[in-house]
This record gives structure tokens, C-alpha cells and sequence, in this order.
């Protein structure tokens, strides 16, 4: 149903800013400047709109936080359970979300089809990584063998390619450790770029972050080690950080039972360092992605992030992650993350500033009031005379 919101303090993204009195018309999915009389009209009585989330990190098919449990499940199983992680990440008033291992063309079919209900997904199907390193991946050693694997994956649609670039908290590889060499992830960056795609890096080390961004990687995934020179890098080659602090800080306050005796140490300094990292990004103006990279009952987590990121940043700083940055990192510029003619309509409607609050996000069962997504309402709690159907 085309819908116009009327009375609506528009939050301004891009440039940070509220601007109140505003209506905003939809039709057939997408914002408009149409302002003909639509068939619904939602007074928001000065209620803030803003565009929906991204997660520019996500697993969503990732049901357990046992790695071994999730080696063991077909994929069929781990495609229902995602069913309802998918819904979940919609009703925190994520509207896209980039998955950067588990997700599959056909589980973005169901979506796009709405055989089920979740955010807009973005996929690179298996993970990449090299015989020694971590699970739930595709092994792939040499050149010839990632090219090979590149090609199967983006001529089934992938929108982008991970590869493990260092160790990680749950792999058996030590942080500081460095996976493939210059000449396979050269000729990854090639291949995924004959496919209009890019390589996302797992990256830890300020070592495994340098070489990646030297050889052309366009995402760095943690990032958690970074430095000075790490920032350079990032700047010069345009290249984007996502970081994924609320993983941690939840691994960390679940006891993380499942991880091994080696990956629970990895857990005692990496969320400190991960701030840390953060700020010295986020100082030199390094753009950053908003990624969570959670598992299991820790998706519950996913709105952690914007509490953990405001030690450090300020809220429209964060909100830039969680909108404009991840449609840059989307390749959705001026289709989502802004309030723009001509974007789709993921919209969400909050009681609340989140410029000046940012736990106006956190809490979306109270405050978050309504969620559009493509121009249909998926949730909706205003108040029934707040809404005008002839």
C-alpha cells in the first residue's frame, strides 16, 4: 500500500541533523517526491523517521555458537533456523544486512519472494581460507584454486568474497598469524573483480591488514590490531573497517563454554584493543561499516554494537556506520540508507533523538515504533488515530 508519513522530524544521516515537519510520500516500494494523496497516511506527530539498519557483518545461518555443532548440521536444517535470526534482525530494524559466510542465493531468493521475513541480504557464499586454517570455510590453497572457487561463487551471485587473512578468537591460528600469500590474494582481488565483486578480508594483525590492503582487499573484517600505518592504507586505497566489538563483548559475557581453552585467552584483551582501534579509525576519519559476527543466541547481541561504539564515537557517527557507510560498502548508494527520492522505503519510525541518545536504538521493543521495508509495513505499535485510511 502506498503510504505517506506526515508530521515526520526526518533524521538526516549524511549530515547529521534532525529536520522536523517533514512528509515523506511511497510509492511502489520506493520514497518519493510525489506528494499526491496516497491510500495511507501515518501522522507521526513529530516522531523521529530515519532509514533502516545495515549490518555490515552478519552469519545468518549461524544458529549455534558451536562451531562443531554448526560442521555437523545439514544445510538444510541451518536454513530454517536462520528463518528466524532473519526476523529477528528485521524487527531490531535492520532492512539489509551483508552476510560474510553461510548465506546462499536461495535463501535471498526466499527473501526477495517473501517465502520469509528478514532483512534485504547481501551474500558471498563459503568462506575462503587455506588447508591449516579456519572452519566452517572452503579450503582453497594456490591461485588456480581460488580462481576456480571465485568464479563457481559469483556466477551464482555473490556479491562479494571472503577470505581469512589471519587468525581469529575462534580459530586454532594465532591472531598475528597470516594466511595466503601475494600472489593468491592478488589474484582473488582479480577474479572477483571479472565478477563486478570485491574481497572482504578477516583480518586481525596490523601486518594481515597492511598486505591486504596493499593487494587490493576493500573490506577489513575486526581490524582489531590496526595502526598508523593501517589508517594511511585505508585512506589511500578507499577502503573500508568494518569492526565487530559486540561479538566479543558477548562471547565474553556468555563465558563462551564452546570455544577451546586458546580462544577464550584470545578473549581477554580483544575488545579493549578493538576499541582502541576504533578510535584511532574513526579519529583519522577512516570509514567505517557497522558489523556485528554473531552466532547462535548471541544474535540477540546485535544492537550492542551502537553501546559499545559510543565510548568512543559520537552517535552520528555511529548512525553513518549503521546507514551511509554500509550502503558505500553495499554498493547501494542512494537505494538504502538515506531518505532520499528515489531509495527503496526502509524506513523505521523512533520515539526518541538517536543523535543525541543513541540508546534510542538499543531498546526496540519500546522505541522503536514502526519498521517499513520497501514501502511494506512490517511492524507497526503507533497509536491507531496516528493513521488515516479512507
Amino acid at each position: 500500500m502506498d503510504t505517506t508519513f506526515v508530521n515526520a522530524t526526518v533524521l538526516d544521516v549524511r549530515n547529521g541533523q534532525l529536520v522536523e515537519d517533514q512528509t515523506v510520500a511511497i510509492r511502489n516500494g520506493r520514497i518519493t517526491r510525489d506528494l499526491e494523496a496516497t491510500a495511507q497516511v501515518i501522522d507521526l506527530h513529530g516522531r523521529t523517521l530515519m532509514p533502516g539498519l545495515i549490518d555490515s557483518h552478519v552469519h545468518v545461518t549461524q544458529a549455534s555458537e558451536s562451531f562443531a555443532e554448526l560442521t555437523s548440521w545439514p544445510a538444510s536444517y541451518a536454513t530454517v533456523r536462520s528463518t528466524q535470526i532473519l526476523k529477528d534482525m528485521l524487527l531490531r530494524g535492520f532492512t539489509t544486512v551483508r552476510d560474510l559466510g553461510g548465506a546462499d542465493a536461495g535463501l535471498a531468493r526466499a527473501l526477495r519472494e517473501g517465502l520469509i521475513e528478514g532483512p534485504r541480504l547481501l551474500y558471498g557464499g563459503p568462506i575462503l581460507a587455506p588447508t591449516g586454517g579456519h572452519v566452517l570455510t572452503r579450503i582453497c590453497d594456490g591461485p588456480v584454486e581460488l580462481r576456480r572457487a571465485i568464479r563457481e561463487q559469483m556466477a551464482q551471485g555473490a556479491h562479494h568474497i571472503k577470505l581469512t587473512l589471519s587468525g581469529g578468537v575462534v580459530s586454532s591460528m594465532a591472531l598475528d598469524a597470516l594466511a595466503y600469500s601475494e600472489e593468491e590474494i592478488r589474484a582473488a582481488v582479480e577474479e572477483a573483480g571479472f565478477g563486478h565483486g570485491y574481497v572482504a578480508g578477516h583480518a586481525y594483525s596490523a601486518a594481515s591488514v597492511n598486505r591486504a590492503l596493499r593487494y587490493g582487499v576493500r573490506t577489513i573484517e575486526h581490524g582489531n590490531l590496526i595502526d598508523e600505518e593501517s589508517v594511511s592504507l585505508f585512506l589511500e586505497r578507499d577502503a573500508f573497517l568494518v569492526p565487530t566489538l559486540a561479538t566479543f563483548d558477548a562471547l565474553r559475557r556468555s563465558g563462551a563454554e564452546h570455544l577451546s581453552p586458546e580462544g577464550k585467552g584470545k578473549l581477554d584483551n580483544i575488545l579493549e584493543l578493538g576499541l582502541q582501534a576504533l578510535e584511532l579509525a574513526d579519529r583519522a576519519g577512516v570509514a567505517l561499516g557497522y558489523g556485528t559476527d554473531l552466532h547462535g543466541a548471541l544474535h540477540a547481541h546485535q544492537l550492542d554494537e551502537f553501546t559499545l561504539r559510543a565510548e568512543v564515537q559520537k552517535p552520528a557517527d555511529i548512525l553513518r556506520s549503521a546507514t551511509v557507510v554500509g550502503a558505500e560498502i553495499a554498493g547501494l548508494v542512494g537505494q538504502v540508507g538515506e531518505i532520499r527520492d528515489g531509495a527503496w522505503a526502509d524506513l523505521l519510525v523512533v520515539d526518541g533523538n538517536p543523535l543525541e541518545d543513541i540508546a534510542v536504538l538499543t531498546d526496540p521493543e519500546r522505541r522503536l515504533r514502526l519498521i517499513m521495508q520497501g514501502g511494506r509495513i512490517v511492524k507497526n505499535t503507533l497509536d491507531k488515530e496516528n493513521t488515516d485510511v479512507p
